[in-house]
Order: C-alpha cells, then sequence, then structure tokens
C-alpha cells in the first residue's frame, strides 16, 4: 500500500475562509481579509496587456517586479525572492531549513500555514502561549527555544486577532534566538499598520544573516486571485530559495500586474486610509453591541461572543442567512469567536446592524424563558 512520508496524515489542512454563504440574493463576503478597494487599475491594465502574450514563458527570475519592489521600499532587487503567495515562500523556508527531528516555534494564535509547513518536513511544530490581550509573548518563544529548534514563525500583525509586537520586542526576540535559528517576520498586513512603534523588519534582514521577511500582494494591493508574495533575505537565504522555488513559480500577468500595483503608491494609500477610518469605526460600533473586540491594528477585527447569550456559531448562521459571511476560527483556538474583514462603509454599516438585530433577538429570547 503507498502511503506518504511520516507525518503528512497528521497535517489538519487548511480551510480557507467562505466565499459563499446560505442566503439567498447579494452576498458580502467579509471572510478572506481582501481590500474593499479592490487592485489598482493600472494593475488590472498591465495584466490584461500581459495576457496578450500568454504563448511566452515569463521571467523567472521576475526581475521586473523584485526591481518595482526594490524601488518603493528601497530594498535591493537581489535580495527580493517572489512566490505564488507568501504561503510558498513560507512552504520554501520550512523545506530548506527543517527536517526529521526539527522543531518550528510560532506564537499560540498563529497563522495556520506554519504547522503545516513545519509537518510537511518532518518537523514537529511547537506552539508558545500568547499574552492575555492575545499578543505573541516574546519570553514565552524563547523559553521554548531548544537544541532541535530550526525557525521561529512570527506573524506582525498576527492573523487572526490583529495584534502585534513593538519592534524593541522583535528586536529583543532575534537577540535571545541562537543565531543558527531563522527567524521569520510574516508581514502580510504591514501595509496597513499605523502605530508608531511598529517596523516591518526589513531593517532586521539587512542587518542579519538570520532573519526573513515576507510579504503579499493579496491583501492592500488587491491582488488575492493572482497569488503574488515576495521575501526580503539575506544573500545566503535568497541564494537557497532560488535554488529550490519552481522556475517560472509566477506567471507573467502576476509579474506586470504586481509591479504595476506596487508603483501605484496612491491606491495603496487610499486602501490604508479607508481601512484606518473604519477598522475604528467597527470596532467602535460592535463594542457598543456589548461584545469584547481585540484591538487590531490590520484590516480585520476578531470579536468575541458570550458564553451565556447568542454564541459565535448562532452569530455566524444567522448573518450567513441574510447573505453576510464572516470568519470562523476555531481552528485557531477561537470557538466562541468570529473575525470580520474591514468591508466598504456600507457593508460595515449593514453587518453593525445586522449583529445588533441578532444579538437583540438572542435577548429577547432570554428574557422570555
Amino acid at each position: 500500500m503507498l502511503t506518504p512520508k511520516p507525518g503528512i496524515l497528521d497535517i489538519e489542512a487548511y480551510v480557507p475562509g467562505d466565499s459563499h454563504g446560505g442566503g439567498a440574493g447579494r452576498q458580502i463576503k467579509l471572510s478572506s481579509n481582501e481590500t474593499p478597494l479592490g487592485p489598482s487599475p493600472s494593475a488590472v491594465a498591465a495584466y490584461r496587456e500581459a495576457a496578450l502574450n500568454l504563448e511566452r514563458y515569463p521571467d523567472g527570475s521576475a526581475r521586473d517586479l523584485r526591481e518595482a519592489i526594490g524601488e518603493v521600499h528601497r530594498l535591493d532587487p537581489a535580495r527580493i525572492v517572489c512566490g505564488a503567495g507568501s504561503d510558498e515562500l513560507l512552504s520554501l523556508l520550512a523545506h530548506a531549513y527543517i527536517g526529521e527531528g526539527d522543531e518550528g516555534l510560532y506564537s499560540q494564535h498563529g497563522f495556520l500555514v506554519y504547522p503545516i509547513a513545519i509537518r510537511a518536513n518532518g518537523g514537529t511544530p511547537v506552539a508558545a502561549p500568547e499574552t492575555a490581550g492575545l499578543v505573541a509573548d516574546v519570553d514565552a518563544l524563547l523559553e521554548r527555544v531548544t537544541a532541535h529548534t530550526r525557525a521561529v514563525f512570527l506573524a506582525n500583525p498576527n492573523n487572526p486577532t490583529g495584534t502585534y509586537l513593538p519592534y524593541e520586542e522583535v528586536l529583543r526576540l532575534r537577540a535571545g534566538l541562537p543565531e543558527d535559528v531563522l527567524l521569520v517576520l510574516d508581514g502580510a498586513y504591514a501595509e496597513y499598520v499605523t502605530a508608531d512603534d511598529y517596523e516591518d523588519g526589513s531593517g532586521l534582514v539587512t542587518d542579519t544573516a538570520n532573519t526573513v521577511m515576507t510579504r503579499t500582494f493579496s491583501k492592500a494591493y488587491g491582488l488575492a486571485a493572482l497569488r503574488i508574495g515576495w521575501a526580503y533575505c539575506p544573500p545566503g537565504i535568497a541564494d537557497v530559495l532560488n535554488r529550490i522555488r519552481g522556475p517560472f513559480n509566477l506567471s507573467a500577468p502576476s509579474i506586470a500586474a504586481g509591479a504595476a500595483a506596487m508603483r501605484d503608491t496612491d491606491h495603496v494609500a487610499a486602501a490604508v486610509a479607508h481601512n484606518t477610518t473604519w477598522l475604528a469605526w467597527t470596532t467602535r460600533e460592535i463594542a457598543r453591541l456589548g461584545l469584547a473586540v481585540t484591538p487590531s491594528v490590520a484590516n480585520f477585527l476578531l470579536m468575541h461572543f458570550p458564553a451565556d447569550g447568542v454564541s459565535a456559531i448562532d452569530a455566524d448562521a444567522a448573518l450567513r442567512a441574510r447573505g453576510i459571511i464572516l470568519r470562523r476560527v476555531g481552528a485557531y483556538g477561537f470557538p466562541h469567536a468570529l473575525r470580520l474583514t474591514i468591508g466598504t462603509q456600507a457593508e460595515c454599516e449593514t453587518v453593525v446592524e445586522a449583529l445588533a438585530d441578532i444579538l437583540a433577538q438572542g435577548r429577547g429570547r432570554t428574557a422570555a424563558r
């Protein structure tokens, strides 16, 4: 009987946010942290132009995209590696540096791709508890480093909590790790952060030989369908990733659209400004309904339902009946919470109105008993 390598069948497959709910008519999809502003028009134009030459192989080095990223972020393009979403790059890093008997470390409620990538390469996932505020705990992470630890994965900001580590804490984490342990800073939501004490970690990558920063075009840039990610690496790690990635892991239209999107800084700024406004409004309004909300710096928020009222499962079902799709996060260790992406103004207002009605109905049923 044909069987996979040990550990593969121990992996719980990643389940993305739903795209379709149970309600009739128009669906409001707020389950996958996509930008409500969509992609840059210049990115769409570049994609269409590239689609006229689909018979040609893409540039295997994604040079135009790497140069655009380097230009905007003032980084060396030679140290940038592009991938089919940051997920591919996270998996490649695990493939390169984690093997049988090794351990990969991450924060308790970190991105579910981390344990998948670790197990897929024969390693053992190790989760460190977070603070009471659902923030990654540097001391807890360092306490769980062993002689078998090969990599630490840190989503900053984190998904699904929306919390972040100040840069001083990131520096403390790197300083406390052994030199032979890779630190992966996953900045999928970095564009949205406006806090003064936050940095994406690119400076740490520049200054060390054992730190990598990964980023994505799926969120603020509105190109989730194209699967574009990039990593900024020390030269040695960039060389390793280029040796093991697929030779044409990005399509030509993706390269062209990504480069155009990166250079359209006004569009990204508009997406961030919209999010800053409506994240604050939605957080405030949901809190007024009596639900606890974890403070978020990303383009989503985590809202918690009490044990003695309308449950997260019941609220999700009621919202779906109205065509509103949020994200269940039980797999992340939050069975009593839902994650809500910040959508358009109308979508945010609709969700808050629906939640107010659902919670009021729940209180009415409880009072009638």
